[in-house]
């Protein structure tokens, strides 16, 4: 037997071609595939949704009213949310997932190829009933992200093609979740028990449950929604005796979970990239697996801190408070870990590397401002204002995009068979960290003065600090422009080709995998003791 022959036994890998053209990714049942459609069209989505944070940002540079009405104005907030959260950040995540989770766990593909193609030709419709909701008589969804009654209930048709979006996007996002669960409990190469799979496949497991548990609670508040608007149901209407309140509840029984939805697949992709840049293994993998499911567990039992405005009992408060203040504890582990991998390793400083530590700081900025929003008397005086926007944006663009950023750099030589120019991507990390700091932190201060959210017009004394805001935001926006151009000079051809191994401390199993990855790979499980001293063997070298 040939040691080509041998090569091709030991890994598995298959030399099967797809088929060519548009039939390629319109009847795509490979998981490679899929993956690439998802971060696609997640791309498009981030564009989108950033052109609309543009548009406000350019609306609030200076006050009174610039260059849209206030109704258009809170259409742009709210598709901006909604677009964010479900078109950008939750495909991204869903399409790293489909990309890196069989290569890392040794499977040969998703357990159900067609239900996963399925699962992301509902999302291209569902974007288009959001935009084409801008188009309509009386506009988009204006309520906010959040859908609030009695203003979601009196708006016009957009509300309806929202509604009707989410319900697409949240089937997508179940069946996306089904789809993460079966493969990562059957599909494990021989060896690999649960606490050995790489912490990505734990947090996106645990992602996957939160969603299957709470995504039908927000398809049940938007159904409610719309009988209460076409249908003279009273759930939520006061004047029938429904209760407007009702809704937060529900809402945010959904959203704070939500919330984790976003995160925990990010403090996976750091929990990957950080051992690997300080050449040690990840400290405390098992108490990060532990982390991992009790955030998991208590953000199920936080959603009222984001209503100590609604005249909630003191007792539930209370409850409220001194829960959110416990979620910080296993948060808290994660960031300790992180910081405890990087000490006295043998660190380099790649753009992966760079966006993971970015992520760690200002991700732990935006959980330390939440941390003072769950203390209820101050969150009275908070809510609502520019200090909210300060502290989610921490968490999600510092948090959840920098991660993706982190991921694609790390994981492009593996998609593309190229190396990424390292000095542009340095360049395109600096560029964000710096410009997203001039936009976001203003806003803690503006809060703290009391500027509302989500409104168009402001007084005289916010001027100075929105003016800074706007201008970071439109050079940040400019920036990740320069990310797209350093993404398509790698697809063709980057700085050279990549080694099935680019990073020296790189020990998964994806690393033992070519590059780029073949359309098939695993065809034959993996021996994990086999794979992982050979890699350990590569790095000894």
């Amino acid at each position: 037997m040939s040691s080509d022959t041998l090569h091709h036994t030991d890994h598995g890998l298959a030399t099967h071609h797809p088929q060519g053209g548009w039939q390629r990714w319109l009847y795509a049942t490979n998981h490679k595939d899929i993956g690439t459609l998802y971060l696609w069209f997640a791309f498009v989505m981030f564009i989108t949704g950033g052109v609309m944070a543009l548009g406000i940002r350019a609306e609030l540079f200076q006050p009174g009213l610039q260059y849209w009405q206030p109704e258009f104005f809170n259409q742009l907030t709210t598709l901006h949310g909604i677009i964010m959260v479900f078109g950008a950040i939750m495909p991204a995540f869903t399409g790293l997932a489909n990309w890196m989770l069989p290569l890392m766990i040794g499977a040969p593909d998703m357990a159900f190829a067609r239900m996963n193609n399925w699962s992301f030709w509902l999302l291209p419709p569902a974007a288009a009933l959001l935009i084409i909701s801008l188009f309509v008589p009386g506009g988009a969804a204006g309520g906010g992200w959040t859908l609030y009654p009695p203003l979601s209930i009196q708006s016009g048709m957009g509300m309806d093609l929202a509604i009707f979006s989410i319900h697409l996007l949240g089937l997508s996002s179940i069946m996306g979740s089904i789809n993460i669960i079966t493969t990562v409990l059957n599909m494990r190469a021989p060896g690999m028990t649960l606490l050995k799979m790489p912490l990505f496949a734990w947090t996106s497991l645990v992602t996957a449950y939160l969603l299957i548990a709470v995504a039908p609670v927000l398809a049940g508040a938007v159904t409610m929604l719309l009988t209460d608007r076409h249908f003279d149901t009273h759930f939520f209407k006061a004047a029938g005796g429904g209760d407007p309140v009702l809704f937060q509840h529900i809402f945010w029984f959904f959203g704070h979970p939500e919330v984790y939805i976003m995160a925990l697949p990010a403090f996976g992709i750091v929990s990957q990239i950080i051992p690997v840049f300080s050449r040690k293994p990840l400290f405390g993998y098992v108490s990060m697996v532990y982390a991992t499911c009790s955030i998991a567990i208590l953000s199920f039992m936080v959603w009222g801190h984001h209503m100590f405005a609604v005249g909630m009992p003191a007792t539930a408060q209370l409850f409220f408070m001194f829960l959110t203040m416990l979620i910080a504890v296993p948060t808290g582990v994660k960031v300790f870990n992180w910081i405890a991998t990087m000490w006295q390793g043998s660190l380099t400083f790649e753009t992966p590397m760079l966006f993971a530590i970015g992520f760690v700081c200002l991700f732990t900025v935006g959980g330390f401002s939440g941390l003072i929003l769950s203390i209820a008397p101050v969150d009275t005086q908070m809510h609502d204002t520019y200090y909210v926007v300060a502290h989610f944006h921490y968490v999600l663009v510092a948090g959840a995009l920098f991660s993706l950023f982190a991921a694609v750099y790390y994981w492009l030589p593996k998609w593309t068979g190229y190396m990424y120019h390292e000095g542009r991507g340095k360049f395109h990390f600096w560029w964000s960290m710096i410009w997203f700091n001039v936009t976001f932190f203003p806003m803690h201060f503006l809060g703290l003065a009391g500027m509302p959210r989500r409104i168009p017009d402001y007084a005289l004394q916010f001027t100075d600090f929105n003016a800074i805001a706007s201008v970071g935001a439109f050079c940040f926006g400019l920036g990740q422009i320069f990310f797209f151009f350093n993404v398509i000079h790698t697809i063709r051809g980057g700085v050279g080709p990549a080694p099935s191994s680019p990073w020296e401390g790189g020990n998964t199993l994806e690393w033992e995998v070519p590059s780029p990855a073949p359309h098939h790979t695993w065809e034959t499980p993996p021996d994990l003791a086999t794979v992982q001293r050979g890699l350990r063997a590569q790095a000894v070298e």
